[in-house]
């Protein structure tokens, strides 16, 4: 077993002679420091708690472990993963997230942060903001403090475990974990959330209205998310692009379930498949709107009733990273429509000025810019000359503040006026970019883009 905190690093930003250090080589050693120095204890599989391999991943200055940042942070590693019993192995590190969502989710799965195991003995860290909530959950109010580090209903959270799940099965063929811990169990826990989406007794009222159960939605086979991938507050609960990520692996993380091949697993496999299909269809049907300037788009959030939010966040999921989660192609007419629109001042979060130009939102407000949005434009580019990611290269490349780190926001008018230092997720989103721009377009990691 293992704990781990991923500290800081500089990834692929190492410079090369000219342009960028050979990505592969780079990430290799990246994974070699974050064992070393990055884990506060690592074990063997005896424990008197128990055989599983465990990994608590922190968000990056905040010592609790995000679901949805944990997971983006390992899966920035895929490109190198492979099957392996060793328990310092890449392998065991994703199975050591993968095992302890599972038993966050078991435990609350109505909420997206979360505290060390016990296993791991480390200090809790305090959420200053506990009493300013207000969760009802399981006819109780408030959350164990000593397990939850903080709790919103986020959609995508669940989402990012089968991510996860369906990421390490396709890229190791290992079922081991799937069958012998609680993942069978935790899955049908997420299945079954769904069916109370609409329902108080998961309500926060910390930004919502209603008492915490934020504005009306009618049924259109969709799942409500009360929060975004942001911590913000839906306005319409229909949150499209979690809505989009959760149907994308619902559907993919079914094959594991097939292939685990008991009585509950195959019922479980028809439900999840069911769901998927459902919530693609309330997709196609209430998110699809008609643009007056550019025709058919995704809206950004709706209620069923007819109204509908036209935006993009820079957080993920977003309407920008459909493709990326294999929901729709970028070729898709509807998606480039949206692309238009997100990477625009149609876009009442698009950041604009003399620094930095980004998908933002009001997360950190409209003049913050999103690296992470970036890095996502580049994942999302069909510029065949390249033109579009070398513009995006330069901007990121130039707002480190000389510190060598992506930043979860940057002032578009001042380089020097960023939030966090070291964002964990963007780090490892940048590392995943450069590994698909080695296999895409390998020429533009020749050029130099820093100042």
């Amino acid at each position: 077993m293992r704990t781990g905190s991923a500290k800081p690093h500089r990834l692929t930003m190492a410079r090369g002679g000219n342009g960028f250090e050979r990505p592969e080589r780079r990430l290799r050693r990246t994974i070699k420091r974050m064992r070393a120095k990055g884990f506060a204890w690592e074990e063997g599989k005896q424990d008197k708690f128990t055989d599983e391999d465990l990994a608590f991943v922190i968000t990056g200055d905040i010592d609790a472990m995000w679901l949805r940042d944990s997971a983006n942070q390992i899966l920035s590693y895929l490109p190198v993963l492979q099957a392996s019993s060793d328990p310092k192995s890449l392998a065991a590190l994703f199975r050591g997230v993968i095992n302890v969502h599972s038993r966050y989710i078991k435990i609350t799965p109505y909420c997206h942060a979360f505290q060390p195991p016990p296993e791991s003995q480390l200090p809790l860290p305090h959420n200053g903001a506990y009493h300013q909530n207000t969760v009802h959950m399981f006819g109780q109010v408030g959350y164990d403090q000593k397990k939850t580090f903080d709790c919103k209903w986020e959609l995508d959270s669940l989402a990012s475990f089968l991510q996860i799940s369906s990421e390490y099965y396709n890229a190791t063929g290992d079922i081991g974990p799937f069958k012998k811990y609680t993942w069978v169990d935790t899955v049908e826990v997420i299945l079954d959330a769904r069916l109370h989406n609409g329902k108080p007794n998961k309500s926060s009222s910390e930004t919502t209205s209603n008492n915490g159960l934020g504005n009306p939605i009618t049924w259109t086979g969709m799942i409500r998310s009360t929060f975004r991938p942001s911590d913000d507050a839906t306005i319409f609960q229909y949150l499209i692009p979690s809505n989009m990520m959760f149907a994308r692996y619902v559907e993919a993380a079914s094959t594991i379930m097939q292939d685990i091949d008991t009585l509950k697993s195959r019922q479980l496999t028809e439900r999840m498949r069911e769901m998927a299909a459902e919530i693609r269809a309330g997709i196609t049907k209430y998110s699809i709107i008609s643009h007056p300037l550019l025709g058919a788009m995704f809206a950004f959030e709706v209620d069923g009733y007819g109204s509908q939010n036209l935006m993009d966040d820079a957080n993920l999921p977003s309407l920008l990273s459909a493709p990326m989660m294999g929901y729709v192609s970028s070729k898709d007419k509807v998606y480039q429509n949206t692309r238009v629109f997100a990477l625009s001042e149609m876009n009442p979060y698009w950041a604009f000025g003399e620094v930095y130009n980004a998908i933002g939102g009001p997360h950190n407000g409209p003049t913050k810019g999103w690296p992470l949005a970036g890095i996502v434009r580049i994942l999302t580019s069909e510029d065949a000359s390249g033109e579009e990611i070398r513009n995006e290269l330069r901007q990121i490349l130039n707002t480190t503040d000389g510190l060598g780190l992506i930043h979860e926001t940057v002032n578009s008018w001042n380089a020097r006026d960023w939030s966090r230092q070291w964002f964990g997720w963007a780090n490892g989103m940048f590392g995943q970019m450069i590994l698909n721009l080695e296999k895409q377009m390998p020429h533009l990691l020749e050029e130099s883009y820093q100042d």
